[in-house]
């Protein structure tokens, strides 16, 4: 049941970074006819990305709060039985990245939401990129980290 709950927090996080990447690029994009595919792929809504991003974020957060005690029980011991210091540090890493980017979402939202698209551009970029960062930190480290899970 565990592989279950395993997939559907990947499928979760695939759709998070999906969205947080869209958002993120568009922040950066600078106003101008969207020609090429990566123009296009820029040229969205930002805005409309806000409360999804926000959802998606919750619900991968909680489901992976949700299955991590079985990666302890199961995984973790292994790792330390193979001396696998650096792989038990980058999921320690993740967890604090997770963690700090939840505590980014109340104030995302609030630039996102009720602060007026034209007003504080610059801190709705940084906390953007570093929501989108940390998205795709945690989808690359959780992905091996379950490769590693396999070999173990």
């Amino acid at each position: 049941m565990i592989a279950f709950w395993d997939l559907v927090h990947a499928l979760l996080a695939i759709g998070l970074l999906g969205a947080v990447t869209h958002q993120g690029l568009s922040v950066w994009r600078k106003p101008a006819p969207a020609r090429a595919f990566i123009d296009r792929f820029r040229a969205v809504n930002g805005g409309g990305y806000a409360n999804a991003v926000c959802v998606l974020y919750v619900l991968t957060f909680a489901l992976g709060s949700f299955i991590y005690p079985q990666f302890v029980l199961d995984v973790k011991g292994s790792l330390i039985d193979y001396g696998m210091r650096k792989t038990i540090f980058l999921f320690q890493l993740k967890e604090h990245v997770a963690v700090t980017g939840l505590c980014l979402l109340p104030v995302y939202w609030h630039f996102w939401r009720t602060v007026p698209l034209t007003e504080d551009v610059g801190v709705r970029k940084y906390l953007t990129t570093l929501l989108m960062v940390a998205t795709w930190w945690n989808l690359v480290v959780g992905h091996v980290l379950n490769n590693v899970k396999g070999l173990v």
